[in-house]
């Protein structure tokens, strides 16, 4: 096999759980072949093509090197392509709130005060 539907591979390349979401992914235009928009599932991938995929906040690009012709283990599927995505940016750790020692625990009208700080609840 020299090429590929895209939807075939990014299903092969376990990008997405199924074809069909494949399909829909790159009929959203949240794929990018070589940096050309796709907005057709048929569109074909050859090896050496960089597909670039925007899922869930995340942007991956992944460089084709391979085919399959049944959807196999996820090592196999790592065979398939080339990650190309730079690392994450790293996240701060949050600190958590600190109160005096001493003080015991938090009572009920500071514990709903604390909430309003954060609207964790989503009231005012």
């Amino acid at each position: 096999m020299d090429r590929q539907r895209i939807d075939k591979w990014l299903w092969h390349a376990r990008v997405v759980r199924t074809r069909s979401a494949a399909s829909a992914l790159v009929a959203s235009g949240l794929v990018r072949l070589n940096s050309a928009r796709m907005n057709t599932p048929s569109q074909l991938v050859r090896p050496g093509d960089v597909v670039t995929v925007a899922l869930d906040r995340n942007v991956r690009i992944l460089k084709v090197t391979g085919f399959a012709e049944r959807r196999g283990s996820a090592d196999l599927a790592r065979e398939l392509c080339k990650d190309l995505s730079p690392p994450p940016a790293p996240r701060p750790d949050p600190q958590p709130a600190q109160r005096e020692p001493g003080t015991g625990r938090p009572t009920k009208r500071e514990r709903r005060e604390t909430d309003r700080l954060g609207n964790w609840d989503g009231e005012e």
